[in-house]
């Protein structure tokens, strides 16, 4: 345990630098936003296409991982929802709630957290969860707003759908790093260390920007905020290990690297995405800076714990 906490403490040490920046003001609001727009661009985009390009499709595709991933996942998102609805709250705030307490900062921390402690084999079970979390639960909460506002599942909402995840960079990464590693082709030297290179500022900036953008973030309507942290900290890794261990059983490491990836914080894409809706961004960007905060200690042991299956 205190071995994977200082091994995890240089990944929240930058991110406290960022807030730092952000709340002395050194980083202002439009310097975090473009920083950012860069990280998740360029240096994700080309660390996770860098990834894909040097591994098959059969390397990474694991029916059971996504069942029960995705299964663990439904579960803590029907929980979520099942509360705001007996808090009377509307579809569309218990969309964003159930998005808090299911959806963690797998693509600016995950990755590069897993590579660095699980090694470059974390990749492609990442890459699924990262996969799952956008195709499946970043439409899902498109659909449910657009329906409650009475759009309902038109042409115009699996349009919106469908758009935003050709236009997802993450995804795209993904997509054309597989079908590069599908044609058997291998990356040329310049083009790998161009790949490296770029890639290895993801790290840093994505940990930097977090931390930056928390510093914006407000402690609003802390009760929900504090339950829908313990729902993505304590109850998803919960939820998943059921899916990964008994429900559809994978390979250990897989499931290791699975329950630690659902331990993560809330992700920062859930405020842009209730703040562009208009729905409930206050306790949105108070689960983020919550989440965040206790992780430092919650994600080490469930990491701890996650390596005992190993």
């Amino acid at each position: 345990m205190a071995e994977i906490f200082f091994r995890t403490l240089p990944f929240f040490a930058i991110i406290g630098l960022g807030y730092w920046a952000g709340r002395t003001r050194f980083f202002t609001e439009e310097a975090t936003a473009f920083l950012t727009k860069f990280v998740f661009f360029f240096p994700l985009s080309a660390m996770i296409f860098r990834f894909a390009a040097n591994l098959s499709v059969a390397e990474i595709f694991d029916p059971n991982l996504i069942l029960g991933y995705l299964a663990g996942t439904l579960g803590v998102y029907a929980v979520a929802t099942v509360v705001a609805m007996l808090r009377r709250q509307d579809i569309s705030t218990a969309a964003v709630e159930a998005q808090c307490a299911a959806i963690g900062n797998v693509g600016f921390l995950g990755i590069p957290m897993m590579v660095i402690l699980f090694g470059e084999a974390s990749v492609g079970p990442m890459m699924l969860v990262l996969t799952v979390d956008l195709v499946v639960f970043s439409s899902l909460i498109v659909v449910l707003i657009n329906i409650h506002r009475g759009a309902g599942l038109s042409l115009a909402t699996l349009r919106l759908v469908g758009v935003g995840l050709l236009k997802n960079p993450m995804i795209l990464a993904i997509v054309a790093g597989l079908a590069w590693s599908a044609g058997q082709v291998p990356i040329p030297t310049p083009m790998n260390d161009f790949l490296a290179i770029l890639g290895g500022a993801a790290t840093p900036g994505a940990l930097f920007a977090i931390g930056a953008s928390l510093a914006s973030k407000s402690a609003e309507r802390v009760e929900v905020a504090g339950w829908l942290s313990f729902a993505k900290l304590v109850l998803h890794p919960l939820g998943v290990a059921a899916g990964v261990l008994w429900l559809m059983p994978v390979a250990p490491f897989s499931a290791a690297v699975a329950i630690s990836a659902a331990a993560l914080p809330v992700a920062g894409n859930v405020y842009m995405l209730a703040q562009h809706y208009g729905v409930a961004p206050q306790r949105a960007s108070a689960a983020i800076l919550i989440s965040t905060v206790v992780s430092i200690v919650s994600v080490p042991l469930v990491i701890a714990w996650a390596n005992t299956l190993l």
